[in-house]
């Protein structure tokens, strides 16, 4: 082939500038949309765990069977016309929550990824930061019931069908529990500290004094080793989220620490797509799927250790599991979006440890 028919490639047309921001508004709106609506749709998925374990509405498995979608078994007796109502408004309530978060997107365009990166993890953040708060407050005043039940105090301080009445767990959980969470959840929106060093201190402590008691003053309860259990499996889950924001869980690893920072940014972006969030999901859908699942039974059955002057707060260390899977998936959310505006090369974000 002679020069003159060469085909010179060096001026062949590229893809225009306003074509390369279009392809990249797109990408930024496809992950933003992608990471909220994950988001979005856990949240609803609790909402409607709730109305089919606390409410009896029938849920998308048994609607989706009562319209034989999907292949599924007929139901031996199909919904009544109410309990149809409601599995239609729970289906539109999962579509409902990725469409808002289409919406939102759209809705804000400049929007950076690292802004609603640092809006997920300040939500994950909250979550943290009031079941901290709940563990707290909760331990500390079931050990204190419990205290005055062991030592036949409590009757003459609130009567004998109160003291009666806190023995059961149903009560002390909707009477003593419940208003102490909302509690929490409110003293969390004005608190900013997490109290990882706090409630350190403090398994510390109530592990030190069943030491002094028993050993000292030959004193020990069952409440007195719940309470070590109830603030340390806290401090061991409600970590994790906190530990991710902050690339501080350890890595076993002879590759990851030498690779550049666009190369860890597809690591970590793709680990979280096909390990992290997956994992998330598999402990809440296998943990609430029914009422008989493995925290939805304890949840809500307000299961108690078999001691009968324990702490009532087995049923809460089983939705620490819950809180655990939760707080990781937004924040793995989170996560996707820091290291794609990494990828895209976009200031901020000092998550990746390493040189670039």
């Amino acid at each position: 082939m002679s020069s003159s028919t060469a085909i010179d490639t060096n001026h062949e047309p590229g893809p225009s500038l306003p074509e390369e921001a279009e392809r990249g508004t797109a990408l930024v709106a496809s992950v933003r949309a992608l990471a909220l609506s994950i988001v979005a749709v856990m949240l609803v998925f609790l909402i409607n765990n709730y109305l089919n374990c606390g409410q009896q509405w029938p849920g998308l498995p048994f609607f989706f069977a009562h319209q034989g979608w999907f292949g599924l078994e007929a139901l031996r007796e199909p919904l009544s016309p109410p309990q149809l109502i409601k599995g239609w408004l729970q289906l539109f309530s999962y579509l409902g929550a990725v469409a808002g978060a289409v919406f939102y997107v759209l809705l804000t365009p400049g929007r950076s990824l690292r802004s609603d990166s640092a809006l997920l993890s300040g939500l994950a953040a909250y979550i943290i930061r009031a079941s901290f708060w709940i563990v707290l407050i909760v331990g500390i005043a079931d050990i204190v019931i419990s205290f005055l039940r062991v030592e036949d105090l409590l009757a003459p301080l609130v009567g004998e069908e109160v003291a009666e009445a806190l023995g059961r767990s149903h009560y002390r959980g909707a009477y003593v529990h419940l208003p102490l969470i909302l509690l929490s959840c409110v003293i969390a929106l004005f608190s900013r500290s997490l109290g990882f060093i706090w409630l350190t201190l403090l398994v510390v402590l109530a592990e030190f004094q069943i030491v002094v008691s028993r050993f000292i003053f030959s004193y020990e309860q069952p409440f007195m080793g719940d309470l070590v259990r109830f603030w340390y499996a806290a401090l061991f889950l409600f970590a994790s989220a906190y530990t991710l924001v902050q690339d501080g869980h350890v890595r076993v690893d002879v590759l990851y620490s030498r690779f550049p920072k666009p190369a860890k940014a597809w690591v970590n972006s793709v680990g979280t797509l096909l390990l992290g969030l997956p994992l998330g999901w598999i402990i809440l859908v296998t943990g609430m799927w029914d009422k008989t699942s493995s925290i939805n039974s304890p949840l809500f059955s307000l299961e108690v250790s078999q001691s009968i002057y324990g702490l009532y707060v087995k049923y809460l260390m089983v939705g620490f599991l819950a809180v655990y899977a939760v707080s990781m998936i937004v924040q793995f959310c989170s996560y996707l979006l820091d290291h794609v505006a990494d990828l895209r090369e976009k200031p901020g974000g000092d998550r990746l440890a390493g040189h670039t």
